[in-house]
């Protein structure tokens, strides 16, 4: 019987609402808002259902929906026609009972990317036919407070080009959409006109602000609307708003978007350029829709922030009601989601995150790959410039600097020379670099606060662990490279391979400089990471998104101060690593080999090499850090963690309409968002209370 009612539902819902089909077909290409699992939104449904038909059936009333579960009204407070209209707009059968075919449905319509539009009509269409009559629309609106506060004449032109003359047409759902839209401007005209008593053409600034904040408060910033009466002053009558200012004012937050563009071509894409009115009003000669008057409203709002006649990109920000709002709704969905999950602490199975960290491991190795064959030739000369000893033997300083380093190898070694010890490093690399990636991701997701920020002192404490987990891998890697790497350099020498070299080391003798690696990559990584963390938001858009060129930048500039700084302990390293030639000093360990460079050569020589291991690390982990972030963009799995930082804009907007109740499930999170939008967008402010509606 269940079964039967809820497909008679599903069969009567898509006869009034056709688009509901195609959006569920549409949703299998792309989906805008995950909908809820039938079986947990059953059960949540069970849990709120306090009545049952004779047949047994359960079923909710409007008050399990709308007091109980959603949260929208107060209980016996709240007024009893508004409850009516919220609980009939799920209720498509009208019979005071919402089952869970309509419960269902009424959650897969708040999914929809016209949701708003969607619950609108469903309200007004009172008899559930798919029209909606001029009677219908009558009725709500007169009931609305605004209505109340500033009425609607229904006797406009307006009423009669949507209804006809007679006022017996019928609007269906496309129509409503605009029709809906353009009542919002209507109602804000005839307010105008009803507060000019005296018909002049002119408000006062008390009027002009009620009107905006009652009827177009969804374009209103705080920064503006503190400001309505004050933006007034100075006019042409002081604290008079004529009908064209109004009108300009209107029309300019609704362009806002329009204005950046302009602005953004007027400083040739430099957000951080001031730019003056003149300058404003010639880009602005290519765009009908601004006019000279809008933007004497947008330069005088400016000037109540700062002085000087100039514009900036954040007095933009300041009055665009769309700040935060260009990233994509999916991904600001998937930001928000997270926030939210952090705020009540839901923690992942063990099993997800140890797929993440194998996810992560896979995409560090290839990023690493792609790193080191990047910049090898950098490393096999910074490599050799640090060996070279300044002692008194006769031919051994055989390289000036870098450059004649580079030329001497290509001459004599030819190009496959600059890529000598390649297949050791490439094999050790990808776990090198993964491990790294790895853990430097999995320390700052454990040592991230409760509000998803991170202290300083735990990025460094992130990037130096995931520095010192390295080094296992790194030593044995780095002494097998460096060994083939100055084997080039002896003429006649029988040939240095890497099997070759790992039989003279044996297993220990692979960690020889063990303890100089830590004291490189521990600092290192110590530095990189939080630079580059901040780097990246540095760069970042306004909307907190970093571009492919900003993620290379960041990670490039990162490099260069943890590359430059651990130098003497990568000095002290390669001196250990390197077998001595016949004639040249022996170390004996760290401390040793220190105090023999520093008496011998002096403490410039704890810096050979420098320059050399900036211009290697820094785009070496420029282009690693951009193919592990471009990766986990292209190929992103969400594993209940957090998203890469900057992969997606911001999501202020969002993070605030989501409901936190757990049982909102699917569609129902963005339950209350959909109705308070629906009032404020549409002017449709229904009284919620007893009081208000007396």
């Amino acid at each position: 019987m269940a079964a039967t009612r809820e497909n008679e539902g599903f069969g009567f819902i898509s006869k009034i609402w056709p688009f509901l089909r195609k959006a569920e077909c549409d949703s299998k290409k792309e989906e805008f808002f995950k909908g809820a699992d039938t079986d947990e939104l059953r059960q949540i449904f069970l849990k709120y259902a306090s009545s049952k038909t004779p047949e047994g059936e359960e079923y909710m009333t409007y008050s399990d929906l709308i007091h109980s579960y959603l949260g929208l009204l107060h209980g016996d407070d709240s007024d009893e026609y508004t409850l009516q209209l919220f609980g009939s707009s799920v209720d498509t059968s009208r019979n005071q009972m919402i089952s869970f075919a309509e419960f269902k449905a009424f959650e897969s319509l708040l999914t929809l990317p016209d949701s708003m539009y969607a619950l609108a009509f469903q309200i007004f269409d009172r008899n559930g036919n798919g029209y909606i009559s001029c009677g219908e629309f009558e009725e709500i609106i007169q009931h609305t407070t605004l209505n109340r506060k500033i009425p609607f004449d229904f006797d406009c032109d307006f009423i009669k080009l949507h209804f006809g003359k007679d006022k017996e047409r019928k609007v269906t759902y496309p129509e409503f959409t605009q029709m809906i839209h353009d009542f919002h401007d209507e109602h804000a005209l005839q307010a105008f006109r009803r507060l000019d008593r005296k018909s002049t053409g002119y408000i006062n600034a008390k009027d002009f602000e009620e009107i905006m904040v009652s009827l177009k408060s969804y374009l209103l910033t705080s920064f503006v609307k503190d400001n309505l009466v004050t933006v007034t002053v100075g006019g042409e009558k002081h604290r008079q708003v004529s009908y064209s200012y109004f009108m300009a004012f209107i029309s300019l937050l609704n362009n806002m978007e329009l204005v950046k563009k302009i602005y953004m071509s007027a400083t040739r894409r430099d957000a951080t350029k001031e730019v003056t009115k003149e300058e404003m009003l010639y880009q602005s000669q290519e765009y009908s829709q601004i006019t000279p008057l809008e933007l004497d409203i947008l330069f005088h709002l400016a000037g109540l922030k700062h002085q000087g006649g100039r514009l900036t990109y954040e007095d933009l920000d300041k009055i665009s009601p769309m700040k935060g709002r260009e990233t994509p709704f999916t991904i600001q969905m998937s930001i928000a989601q997270e926030k939210i999950n952090l705020e009540q602490g839901k923690e992942r199975s063990g099993w997800l995150s140890v797929l993440e960290s194998v996810y992560r491991f896979g995409l560090g190795s290839v990023a690493g790959a792609t790193g080191a064959t990047a910049v090898y030739p950098i490393d096999l000369v910074k490599t050799r410039i640090q060996n070279q000893r300044t002692g008194s033997m006769v031919g051994e300083l055989m390289y000036k600097n870098s450059f004649d380093c580079f030329k001497k190898v290509l001459r004599h070694e030819g190009v496959l020379g600059l890529y000598r010890g390649l297949g050791p490093q490439l094999v050790g690399v990808c776990p090198e670099k993964a491990i790294k990636l790895t853990m430097n991701d999995f320390m700052r997701d454990n040592l991230m606060d409760k509000d998803g920020s991170l202290p300083l002192w735990a990025e460094c404490v992130a990037g130096g662990t995931a520095g010192a987990s390295q080094v296992m891998f790194t030593n044995p890697l780095e002494i097998v490279k460096i060994r083939l790497q100055v084997a080039g350099e002896i003429v006649g020498k029988t040939r240095v391979s890497a099997f070759s070299v790992i039989k003279d080391l044996g297993f220990f003798g692979l960690y020889k400089g063990s303890r100089a690696c830590f004291l490189r990559d521990i600092p290192f990584s110590a530095i990189y990471f939080p630079a580059y963390a901040h780097l990246k938001k540095a760069f970042a858009d306004e909307n907190g998104y970093n571009s492919p060129g900003t993620l290379l930048m960041a990670a490039t500039c990162a490099g260069m101060p943890a590359a430059a700084l651990p130098t003497p302990a990568d000095v002290i390293k390669t001196r250990l690593q390197v077998q001595a030639r016949k004639g040249q000093t022996v170390y004996t360990g760290l401390v040793d080999c220190a105090r023999k460079i520093y008496a011998e050569e002096g403490f410039a020589a704890f810096w050979k090499g420098a320059p050399a291991r900036v211009l290697r690390s820094s785009p070496q982990f420029g282009v690693t850090l951009l193919t592990y972030e471009l990766l986990q963009r292209l190929f992103y799995v969400d594993f209940g963690g957090r998203r890469p930082e900057g992969s997606a804009g911001k999501s202020p907007v969002l993070e605030e309409q989501l409901s936190r109740n757990p049982d909102h499930v699917g569609g129902y999170r963005l339950a209350k968002a959909t109705f308070d939008g629906m009032e404020s967008k549409f002017g449709l402010c229904l009284p919620k209370f007893k009081s208000a509606a007396s």
